[in-house]
């Protein structure tokens, strides 16, 4: 079976998205980053950290590919 892999950046987390070639949605991994608020009104963000996160959610979508694929 063929999978695909998403990833989503948000204002407030990172995701990542299993699929199958049937479209079903296999598995959701989503890791929220802090928010910095430096003065009113303003947010920014750490880019190392959102990098960070979408690797870490990356990273547990191919270990629940690889726990499919074992099962098979």
């Amino acid at each position: 079976m063929k999978y695909i892999i998403a990833l989503d950046q948000g204002t407030t987390s990172s995701r990542s998205v299993l699929i199958n070639e049937k479209g079903t949605i296999m598995d959701i991994v989503q890791q929220e980053f802090n928010q910095i608020y430096p003065k009113p009104g303003w947010v920014e963000h750490d880019a190392n950290e959102i990098f960070s996160t979408q690797l870490d959610t990356l990273t547990q979508v191919i270990q629940k590919i690889q726990s499919i694929l074992l099962r098979s």
